[in-house]
């Protein structure tokens, strides 16, 4: 189970949330869904240099916010935040015409700790991995990258024609422990491509951050999440 379903989306409504959050029915809902996974997959393309953790999307009447985390907002801010007026017309033009340019909102979020961003290292990854750099060192520096951040556990696995050999192969690298099958356990997990000329590289990051605990608080009665570590 632990290598056939995707770390985040089993943890949903335990140690996760919906990254996007809006109610549609019938084919309302296959147009909004679609329209998520293209401005993600946009998003993701058009901003690699400034280090995406992920991006949320909030739909209310005819409204829409996006909410963007990044490492380096000033990358996409720009001059006077011209790139956010810039991006936020390329996202009306290219998938959300049937909403006022003035009812989307564009928020730019520094996300604190991008060292303990999977999707942060992965995307650092695989810009090192095309520019030639030999693919152990890569996930080596990685992986000390992340435990200096203060991770219990990571684990990198890269595939494909690794350094330009003509048989494809797997190699993994592990340190610390990464429970897969505890689901209280708070992974966070991404997986990306390296665009390389001598062919596509897999690149697949798990952080292990500690387990999420929740108990009631006396004479409130409110649940809360508490992480042990």
């Amino acid at each position: 189970m632990g290598h056939k379903v995707n770390p985040k989306v089993i943890r949903l409504n335990i140690t996760r949330t919906w990254s996007s959050k809006w109610f549609s029915t019938g084919k309302n809902m296959i147009k909004c869904l679609e329209q998520d996974i293209r401005i993600r997959k946009f998003l993701f393309n058009e901003l690699r240099e400034a280090g995406l953790d992920r991006v949320d999307i909030e739909r209310s009447g005819n409204k829409v916010t996006i909410g963007v985390f990044t490492a380096k907002p000033g990358v996409i801010i720009g001059r006077g935040g011209s790139g956010a007026g810039d991006l936020k017309k390329k996202l009306h033009d290219k998938f959300l015409k049937n909403f006022r340019l003035a009812d989307i909102n564009l928020n730019i979020t520094e996300f604190d700790r991008p060292n303990l961003s999977s999707m942060i290292i992965a995307q650092a990854m695989a810009i090192d991995i095309e520019k030639r750099m030999p693919f152990r060192r890569v996930m080596k520096q990685a992986i000390n990258k992340v435990e200096r951040a203060g991770a219990l556990g990571v684990k990198v696995v890269v595939s494909g024609r690794l350094n330009g050999s003509e048989i494809a192969r797997t190699e993994m690298l592990t340190s610390g422990k990464v429970p897969l099958h505890t689901l209280r356990a708070d992974i966070d997990f991404a997986k990306t491509t390296a665009r390389t000329t001598y062919g596509a590289i897999g690149i697949k990051f798990w952080i292990y951050k500690g387990d999420v605990f929740k108990k009631e608080e006396a004479g409130k009665g409110e649940i809360v999440g508490e992480k042990n570590k």
